[in-house]
C-alpha cells in the first residue's frame, strides 16, 4: 500500500506491513537533503549580502564625514586679500571716480577684500587678526604720555620760582656769611622749602588732572558702531572696526572710517570737520560713494564698505597732530596770573628801587650806626664791614620781593577747583576741563541738540492708525491675516535692529 504525500517540510509518514516494521522511502529522504542544503545556502548568501551592505554604508559615512572634516577646514584660511592698502587710502581720499571705474566698482573691490555685501564678513578671530595685519587697526598715534617729572620741570620753569629760588639762594648765603649757619640759613631755607612745596602740590595736581582727562577721553571716543557679520547686525567698539566690515550707517552716527557707499537712501555726510564746507554732501553710488572718517551723518540711511582705518585715513592723520594735552588755562586762572605776574614786576621794581636807594645812601655816608657813627668812610671802613654792610641791604630787597609774590593764589585756586571735580564726580557729573566749573557757574542758558543728546535717538511706536481707525487692544474688523501682513510689512520696511 502507498501513498503519495506533498513535501511540506514535515516528517514523511511512516507505513507498515503488518509486522509493525515502519517502510521509509529512500527518494524522499535525498529530496528533504537536497532542499535543506539549498535552503541553508540561500540563508547564508542572504546573511552574506546584508553584511557587504553594512560595510559599505559605513564606508560611505566615514567618506562623508571626512568631507565635511575639510570643508571646515578650508573655512579656517585666511582671505586673500588682493588688493594693498595705498590704493585702497587714494581712492576715497582723492574722490577719484575714474580710479574706482578701473580697479572694477566697489562690488569687485568687496569681492577684492572677500567681503559680502549684505552678510560682511566672517567673525573668525583669525580673519579678523590677519586684516589688521595687512591693513592695520582702527587706532591713532597719540603723542607719549607725560611723566611726572615733565609736570615737575614745568613747575620750575614759572618765572616767579626761578625769582623765588635765586632770592632763596641769596638769602641763604647772606645770612650764613652774617649770621653763621646756625642763625642765618632759617629765611633762605624756609623760602626753598616752600618753593619745593608749592612745585610738589603744584606737579600732582596737574598730573593727576591729565591722567583723569586722557581717562575721560578714551572714554568719551570709544563709541558703538553697528556693522554686519556673518548676515548679522552687532554693536562692536569703533577700535574694532576691520577693512572689509560693512557697517550701518544712520542719522547722528559718526563714521569711523574711510569707505565706500553700498547701499541706503537719502543719505547726506556733514564733512565741515574735514573740508570747512557747512553744506551738506550727498552719497550715493553713481557720483560720491566715498566717504570719510569723522563727517557725520545728518540725514537718511545706508551701508558702507570700509576700506581704511586708523592712521591710513586723513581724519586718522589729523587727529595725531593734534596735541591733547591739557595746557589750557581757565579764565580765573588767567586773570590771577595775570594780577601776580603785575604784583610780582612791581615788588621787583620796589625792590630794585629801595636796593639802589640804600645802597647810595650807605656809600655817601648817610647812614650810621646804633653809636651814632658813619657805617662807611672812604678808605677807612674795613671791607668785611661793608660786604656785611652790602648784604644786610641786598636781603632787605630780597625779602620785598619775597613778599610782594603771591605765588600761593593761583596754587590755591587750582587745588579748590580740583576738589571740586572731584565731588561732582561723586554726582555723576564728569567735567573734563576745570575752566567748565567757573563757566557753568555763571550759565543762565543752555543750547542743545535734542536727538542723541537729550534723547537717545531710538523711535518706538506709540500709537498705530490705519485709516481713521485707531488700532488699539479692541478688536478690528479686518481680518487676522491682513494684520499678520501688516505686522510682518512693517518688520520688513524698517532700518532698525
Amino acid at each position: 500500500m502507498s501513498l503519495r504525500h506533498r513535501n511540506t517540510g514535515y516528517p514523511e509518514p511512516a507505513v507498515s506491513d503488518g509486522e509493525d516494521t515502519p517502510i521509509v522511502k529512500c527518494q524522499h529522504r535525498r529530496w528533504r537533503s537536497v532542499f535543506a542544503a539549498i535552503y541553508s545556502a540561500r540563508i547564508f548568501v542572504s546573511l552574506y549580502k546584508k553584511i557587504i551592505n553594512k560595510k559599505q554604508i559605513l564606508r560611505s559615512l566615514s567618506y562623508i564625514a571626512l568631507d565635511v572634516h575639510d570643508s571646515d577646514s578650508s573655512d579656517d584660511r585666511l582671505p586673500s586679500l588682493s588688493v594693498d592698502q595705498k590704493t585702497l587710502t587714494e581712492v576715497v581720499r582723492e574722490k577719484s571716480l575714474g580710479t574706482l571705474s578701473k580697479l572694477g566698482g566697489v562690488k569687485q573691490i568687496a569681492a577684492s577684500l572677500e567681503t559680502d555685501e549684505k552678510d560682511g564678513i566672517s567673525t573668525n578671530e583669525a580673519d579678523l587678526a590677519h586684516r589688521v595685519d595687512v591693513f592695520g587697526a582702527n587706532r591713532y598715534q597719540k603723542p607719549p604720555k607725560k611723566s611726572f617729572f615733565s609736570f615737575v620741570y614745568e613747575a620750575f620753569k614759572d618765572t616767579t620760582i626761578i625769582i623765588l629760588l635765586v632770592c632763596a639762594v641769596l638769602s641763604l648765603g647772606f645770612g650764613i656769611k652774617q649770621h653763621g649757619i646756625t642763625d642765618g640759613g632759617y629765611d633762605g631755607g624756609s623760602i626753598i622749602i616752600a618753593v619745593f612745596l608749592i612745585v610738589a602740590v603744584s606737579a600732582v595736581s596737574n598730573f593727576k588732572q591729565n591722567r583723569q582727562f586722557e581717562k575721560l577721553s578714551k572714554e568719551s571716543r570709544d563709541i558703538k558702531v553697528e556693522v554686519v557679520r556673518d548676515g548679522r547686525r552687532q554693536f562692536i567698539s569703533v577700535f574694532e572696526v576691520v577693512v572689509g566690515d560693512v557697517v550701518c550707517l544712520k542719522i547722528g552716527d559718526q563714521i569711523p572710517a574711510d569707505g565706500l557707499f553700498l547701499d541706503g537712501h537719502s543719505l547726506k555726510v556733514d564733512e565741515s570737520s574735514m573740508t570747512g564746507e557747512s553744506d551738506h554732501v550727498e552719497i550715493n553710488g553713481s557720483n560720491n560713494p566715498f566717504v570719510l572718517s569723522g563727517t557725520k551723518v545728518t540725514n537718511g540711511f545706508g551701508s558702507m564698505l570700509v576700506t581704511s582705518v586708523g592712521m591710513n585715513t586723513a581724519w586718522g592723520k589729523m587727529m595725531s597732530s593734534i596735541n591733547s594735552e591739557l595746557d589750557e588755562e581757565t579764565p580765573l586762572q588767567a586773570r590771577l596770573n595775570k594780577l601776580t605776574s603785575a604784583i610780582g614786576k612791581i615788588g621787583l621794581a620796589v625792590a630794585v628801587l629801595v636796593l639802589a636807594v640804600l645802597l647810595i645812601r650807605y656809600f655817601t655816608g648817610n647812614t650810621k650806626d646804633d653809636q651814632g657813627n658813619r657805617e662807611y668812610i672812604r678808605g677807612k671802613t674795613k671791607f668785611d664791614s661793608m660786604m656785611n654792610s652790602v648784604v644786610e641791604i641786598i636781603s632787605a630787597a630780597i625779602t620785598i620781593v619775597v613778599v610782594a609774590i603771591p605765588e600761593g593764589l593761583p596754587l590755591a585756586v587750582t587745588l579748590t577747583l580740583a576738589y571740586s571735580m572731584k565731588q561732582m564726580m561723586a554726582d555723576h557729573a564728569m567735567v573734563r576741563k576745570l575752566s567748565a566749573c567757573e563757566t557753568m557757574g555763571s550759565a543762565t542758558t543752555i543750547c542743545t541738540d535734542k536727538t542723541g543728546t537729550l534723547t537717545l535717538n531710538e523711535m518706538k511706536v506709540t500709537e498705530f492708525w490705519l485709516g481713521k481707525e485707531l488700532m488699539g487692544s479692541i478688536s478690528s474688523e479686518i481680518a487676522p491675516n491682513v494684520h499678520k501682513l501688516l505686522q510682518q510689512a512693517v518688520a520688513l520696511n524698517t532700518t532698525g535692529t
